[in-house]
């Protein structure tokens, strides 16, 4: 349940939805693509009233990946469950037909095109989810659970797939508990516990202990480090973290 939630949201931000399990993050979320309607209040995306269109309607300008791909996925072959929602916006065969093309290269799926969904592993499968999405070239897209089961080659295509939708203007939510991944992707941050966002703003969040305390957050990992050897400052970001290491190793 949702307590008193305000937030908005500009179009072209990238940022990541933190907080333990139970927060209250992926219902926020569902909010924007009217898989929940608000009981009190008004959820608007654009100068829609998601109360006032339907579900379908709404796919057309927020794309949503589920946390477990298996609830979206329901073709027999990659090819047509990525063609699925470019098909029923009534486009031509040609134009769908490129966006397939291009979700499948940017989730390095074109190998399993014609391969059946549930053939292929977890991990894959959560690919073609997010191709689906990718191939619908929505203005808006949700991840709930993006990193989950990738490997680094997974983690290094979900990074370049945001920075190609940071080039492209594309608002991206991504609900994760990959704090670390959180913290190198993405340069803003809303944190969640019990329904009510508690805080949100850029790395300084993810340094505050009495933020992450409440919302049951471990710090990432580049700020243990630099506790560690005893720095006060506390980069979250591995740029952040090189750029302070050289400033401290230039000779004074």
């Amino acid at each position: 349940m949702l307590r008193g939630v305000s937030l908005e949201i500009a179009a072209g931000s990238q940022i990541a939805l933190l907080g333990q399990n139970g927060a209250g993050k992926t219902t926020l979320v569902k909010h924007f693509n009217g898989l929940l309607k608000p009981t009190s209040g008004v959820a608007r995306v654009g100068d829609w009233d998601t109360r006032e269109h339907t579900i379908a309607q709404l796919a057309r300008r927020v794309g949503f990946v589920f946390q477990n791909p298996d609830d979206q996925l329901f073709k027999t072959r990659v090819r047509d469950e990525v063609a699925f929602g470019p098909m029923n916006l009534d486009l031509g065969a040609g134009e769908v037909e490129t966006r397939v093309k291009r979700a499948l290269a940017l989730c390095g799926l074109e190998e399993w095109r014609d391969a059946h969904p549930y053939d292929l592993a977890p991990w894959q499968r959560r690919w073609v989810a997010i191709a689906s999405v990718v191939a619908m070239q929505t203005p808006i897209v949700v991840l709930d659970e993006p990193t989950t089961g990738q490997d680094a080659a997974g983690l290094a295509r979900l990074s370049a797939l945001l920075a190609e939708w940071k080039h492209l203007g594309v608002t991206v939510i991504a609900v994760t508990h990959a704090i670390d991944f959180a913290a190198e992707q993405f340069g803003e941050f809303v944190i969640m516990a019990q329904g009510q966002i508690i805080a949100r703003g850029g790395a300084e969040v993810l340094k505050t202990e009495s933020v992450r305390a409440r919302a049951a957050l471990d710090a990432p990992q580049l700020v243990w480090l630099a506790q560690a050897l005893g720095w006060d400052e506390s980069p979250v970001s591995p740029d952040a973290f090189c750029d302070l290491l050289a400033a401290r190793s230039q000779p004074h």
